[in-house]
Formats: C-alpha cells, structure tokens, sequence
C-alpha cells in the first residue's frame, strides 16, 4: 500500500487548468483498481492518493502519467506502508491480483 503525496508547485489558477485531466488520470486508476482515495490536502497545496501497487517501480510508472507530473506543476513523494491495523475489506483491496 502506497501513499502518494503531491505539493503543488505552481499557483492554483495554473493547477485548474490541468484538473480536468488529472481527474481523467486518476479515473483510469480508479477502474484499474489501484487508487482507493484521493483528494485536495487543506490549504490547498497539494493532494494525496491511496493506492496498491506491487511495487514503489510501478508507482513511479503510474506518477508520471499523472499531468500534474508531465506538466511539472507539482512534486511527488511516495510513502510505502504495511498496514497493522485496518478496517473490515481492506485486505480485499490490498490483495494482488
């Protein structure tokens, strides 16, 4: 499990004018099954993603597809965890495929 830290780098008027398509992205990966949450951090500076991946490799293959990435509006930091406490489904979620 992975969660991946995004801080803007840019003002917000330039962030909007990518949204759109950062949402797109974040669909695909929301259909593919790797995302479980993703929002705006408060003050709005950046966001987060929850996500599963086999591997910190492929999360980095995932970012940079990311228009925020491509765009160079934000920076990424990715943090690896193993989960020791957890709700009902959420092996469900983290189990490989």
């Amino acid at each position: 499990m992975f969660i991946i830290e995004i801080t803007y780098k840019v003002p917000a008027s330039e962030i909007d004018a990518h949204m759109a398509a950062h949402v797109t992205f974040l669909d695909g990966y929301y259909l593919s099954g790797n995302f479980l949450a993703s929002g705006r951090k408060e003050a709005r500076n950046g966001g987060l993603i929850f996500a599963k991946a086999p591997g910190r490799k492929r999360v980095e293959e995932i970012i940079i597809e990311d228009p925020f990435y491509t765009n160079n509006l934000a920076d990424y930091r990715i943090i690896e965890f193993k989960a020791t406490k957890k709700t009902k489904g959420y092996d469900e979620f983290v189990r490989e495929e």
